[in-house]
């Protein structure tokens, strides 16, 4: 049975390229990664939950969110690691759905940021926004090498790649609310993450279930 399709920019979410990307399996090195990648991750939920509150940022809390979601994530992902392809394609379809919640709760939040008009601490949100980008390449770094493999691995991937993106906007923002003096970049960029949520759950839920399909066929 041909491997399906599975597109090599992790950019798109066109599963429908001319030849297929061949599975990377799965390794104790994997394995080990994901453990890094889930203590990484639930300490940062924590750093960035309380700099949220301290600093009133909405896309700090965000990203806080977020990395209580990928933690979640990575232990499922441990779980289901070596489980039979429907295991891990439904392991994936519930992430797929974790993600698109959140970017969901995130667009909710921002709308209520714009009613309530409170400006953020922007030293705060800079400094957190360095740290979360560090731990965020480190983690994207180690899980380079499955970038391309099943919906389960790429899940993986696309929160890892997501986060760095998110904590580059969330600087950015801090700098724009500094010389500002108004929480507009502050909800923009938690606008955009809750966006990007949206964009790259979809993608997951619909590789996932391909691969069930495959995997009950």
């Amino acid at each position: 049975m041909p491997c399906p399709r599975i597109p090599e920019n992790p950019m798109s979410d066109d599963c429908c390229s001319d030849h297929c990307t061949p599975r990377v399996p799965p390794t104790d090195r994997y394995r080990r990664v994901l453990v890094i990648a889930l203590v990484l991750n639930a300490l940062m939920f924590g750093v960035e939950l309380a700099a949220s509150w301290w600093s009133g940022s909405v896309s700090l809390l965000a990203d806080s969110i977020d990395f209580f979601g990928d933690a979640v994530n990575y232990g499922i992902s441990l779980v289901v690691l070596s489980m039979g392809l429907v295991w891990r394609a439904g392991a994936a379809m519930a992430k797929g759905i974790v993600m698109f919640s959140f970017g969901v709760f995130v667009l909710a939040r921002a709308g209520w940021g714009l009613v309530e008009g409170a400006t953020p601490e922007p030293v705060t949100m800079g400094a957190t926004a360095v740290l979360a980008f560090a731990v965020n390449v480190g983690v994207a770094w180690l899980l380079y090498a499955w970038r391309e493999g099943d919906a389960n691995m790429r899940s993986v991937w696309l929160c890892s790649r997501n986060d760095a993106i998110s904590n580059i906007a969330v600087f950015v923002a801090a700098l724009a609310v500094m010389v500002t003096g108004t929480p507009w970049p502050d909800l923009v960029v938690a606008l955009v993450m809750g966006l990007l949520a949206l964009t790259a759950g979809a993608s997951v839920v619909q590789q996932a279930r391909a691969e069930l399909r495959e995997g009950r066929a």
